[in-house]
């Protein structure tokens, strides 16, 4: 959710694209890097310091040569050529050390400070509800913190250095053309009411053309991860041509974006050099006549000829960096949109944590919709006592996933509450409750690491005979020891060296010995076969012992150990029992177990 002020902010609505011109937006990027900066304020101000001297013995050459000119070689004067020649040394020394200075401390500082807004956002991200997760592709929040941040990259380490170094040398410059000969200083800017206009429609154009590039790299690399990411699935389905053809669509797209801002470079920046030109022609012919008139010297027309290239060239440097600055502000844009985005469960002030817990949990009048969207569970009304294993069934879009969401506050109720052991979920912190709670999904997702690492994800300090006892007692240890290298064996991004059913056999052990009160298992035997089954049956019977726990599954057998069978119907409980209770009722649920039994 954004949040935003009422009329802190205009918008402009150009080809589809909306740029944001507001003071209020424009603050709020300064803060934004400010606040980023202030822990390097010393080498900050180094910096500063040595880029204005860098600036300032740049400017000294052009009228150390006019003085070498006009009160050394024309005059004959060679004691004095010789002390301007030192000096002309002297300032090349001083401006290798200063520009040194300024670069390091410059490049130092925006490292640090582009390697704490990774860290910043990606803190951000892990502050997030799930909900944000759903809505939003993978590869657009992984393109935040990578493309976006290294668009940031050049700005803050030479960009600002540029803008601030350019300006100085721009407006010394000026004045110094002007207190050289202020007639040829006039005569120069003749030119520039063309650049203005030109510079104006340049930077309308490219805004929205490098806002284009920056939601376009986003698809590209969102586009690059889910193929990679399904590539098992692609194959299988002979996609491969497909995705081809759809990849090439979004990359064409970007290119599109990227050659509008070629198009718009090619045409912008040779047009500066054509009015550069032109004013040095003004220049040499206004100045040529006065020279011959002996109204300025030849030196003054020398140095009036280098500090007006000083001038054009910071020019065409800033026009230049306003690239990098729309790249950078639409990036930083991107960045600032997610830090905006606020967590949809949060803890309540006050929010204390949660006791030890024996594991009864009510669901009362539970209503529940996601977002803004249609309401999917209607009153839910369930009662479940500690050590209960409660079966959820029900057809697809039943609601049965949701209300292990719910319980696991993921999300919280519209209406009516959720409590352990009477407690409401939303009067105690999130984390605690997931500190008693554990969860098993549909697919036992690993990290890239070994089995042990994997098994003891949610208890850091568990040792190996920890680990070793949950694998055994889920029947995980057989498989395990014939792997290479045992229980360190690296299993690869996504658990990929491993069988779905390996995998689940992991995420049941990495529950057990996270010995969560409450288990949630979110058709959690739907990826292992039969054989299998079989073997992890009293473990599950182990793992199960002495906890509260919903299993969303539609294997018979996992059903018919269920001490509670809930049966739910377009988010409603319809029905709910033991299996002899339900089939004896003659209802819904005796209906699902005449399709499951002939389809076993």
């Amino acid at each position: 959710m954004r949040v935003w002020q009422p009329g802190s902010h205009l918008t402009m609505q150009r080809g589809g694209e909306v740029g944001d011109w507001s003071w209020a937006r424009t603050a709020r990027r300064i803060s934004t890097l400010a606040r980023l900066t202030a822990p390097y304020r010393l080498r900050t101000g180094l910096a500063v310091g040595s880029l204005v001297a860098a600036s300032l013995t740049a400017l000294a050459p052009p009228f150390l040569a006019k003085l070498a000119i006009d009160d050394g070689i024309s005059a004959g004067d060679l004691d004095h050529l010789t002390l301007i020649v030192g000096l002309f040394v002297v300032a090349g020394l001083a401006n290798l050390g200063t520009s040194a200075a300024q670069t390091y401390f410059t490049g130092w500082t925006g490292e640090r400070i582009l390697a704490d807004l990774r860290n910043k956002l990606f803190r951000h991200l892990q502050r997030l509800s799930l909900g944000y997760y759903e809505r939003n592709r993978a590869g657009v929040i992984i393109s935040r913190l990578t493309n976006d941040v290294d668009a940031l990259d050049q700005l803050v380490t030479d960009g600002v250095t540029s803008l601030f170094q350019n300006s100085l040398v721009l407006v010394g410059s000026a004045v110094i053309l002007f207190f050289l000969d202020w007639r040829l200083a006039l005569a120069a800017l003749a030119v520039f009411p063309i650049m203005a206009i030109a510079t104006s429609v340049f930077r309308v154009r490219s805004s929205r053309a490098y806002r284009a590039v920056r939601e376009r790299l986003g698809l590209v690399t969102a586009t690059l991860a889910e193929d990679i990411a399904g590539m098992r699935v692609v194959q299988s389905f002979t996609r491969e041509q497909a995705n081809q053809r759809q990849f090439r669509s979004v990359n064409s797209r970007y290119r599109e974006s990227n050659h509008e801002t070629v198009v718009l470079n090619g045409l912008y920046f040779p047009f500066v050099d054509f009015l550069s030109a032109v004013a040095t022609a003004i220049v040499l012919g206004y100045g040529g006549w006065l020279a011959f008139n002996g109204d300025v010297t030849v030196g003054t027309l020398f140095a009036f000829l280098l500090y007006l290239s000083n001038f054009f060239d910071p020019v065409q440097q800033l026009s230049q960096l306003y690239n990098t600055f729309l790249s950078a502000v639409a990036a930083l844009d991107k960045i600032m949109d997610v830090m905006d985005e606020e967590p949809q469960v949060v803890d309540r002030a006050g929010a204390r944590e949660l006791p030890p817990i024996e594991g009864r949990v009510r669901f009362e009048r539970v209503r529940f919709g996601y977002g803004d969207g249609p309401e999917i569970l209607h009153g839910i009304d369930l009662d479940v006592p500690a050590g209960t294993t409660v079966a959820l069934v029900g057809h697809t879009g039943a609601g049965k996933s949701t209300i292990a969401k719910l319980l696991a506050r993921f999300y919280d109720p519209r209406e009516g509450r959720i409590t352990i052991d009477g407690v409401d979920l939303r009067d105690v912190t999130q984390q605690s409750v997931r500190r008693q709670l554990g969860i098993v999904p549909q697919e036992g997702f690993l990290f890239a690491g070994t089995v042990r690492d994997n098994i003891a994800f949610g208890r850091a300090d568990a040792d190996f005979g920890d680990v070793a006892a949950a694998a055994r007692a889920v029947g995980a240890e057989d498989f395990i020891l014939e792997l290479e290298d045992g229980y360190d064996t690296e299993v690869a991004e996504r658990g990929s060296r491993l069988s779905l059913g390996q995998r689940q056999l992991v995420a049941f052990a990495r529950a057990l010995l996270a010995d969560p009160r409450v288990l949630v298992l979110d058709e959690a035997t739907s990826s292992v076969d039969i054989g299998t089954e079989r073997r992890i049956e009293l473990g599950l019977r182990r793992l199960l012992a002495g906890r509260t726990a919903f299993i969303i599954a539609h294997r018979l057998s996992t059903i018919r150990r269920a001490d509670l069978i809930v049966v739910l119907e377009h988010g409603c409980v319809v029905e709910q029992g033991t299996h002899e209770e339900l089939v004896a009722l003659d209802g819904r649920y005796r209906a699902l177990y005449g399709d499951w039994a002939a389809a076993a």
